[in-house]
């Protein structure tokens, strides 16, 4: 399954802290963050995963996160 979602999400250094925070909640999941994209995506490849938990997770950190 994958997920694919729309972040406020700017900088290269955010995603890789973000990505290994995701980690943890979504194990032997695929997280990266395609920055070049105007809608700075983020996509979550894995068994299992839930949207609420990971729009809800960068909430947490102020992060904007909404499915496309």
């Amino acid at each position: 399954m994958v997920e694919v979602f729309k972040t406020n999400v700017q900088d290269m250094d955010e995603s890789e802290v973000l990505i290994y925070i995701i980690q943890k909640q979504v194990p032997n999941s695929c997280i990266t963050f395609d920055l070049d994209d105007c809608d700075n995506i983020l996509r979550v490849e894995g068994e299992d995963i839930s949207p609420k938990c990971v729009i809800d997770l960068l909430n947490t950190y102020g992060y904007l996160c909404e499915m496309l």
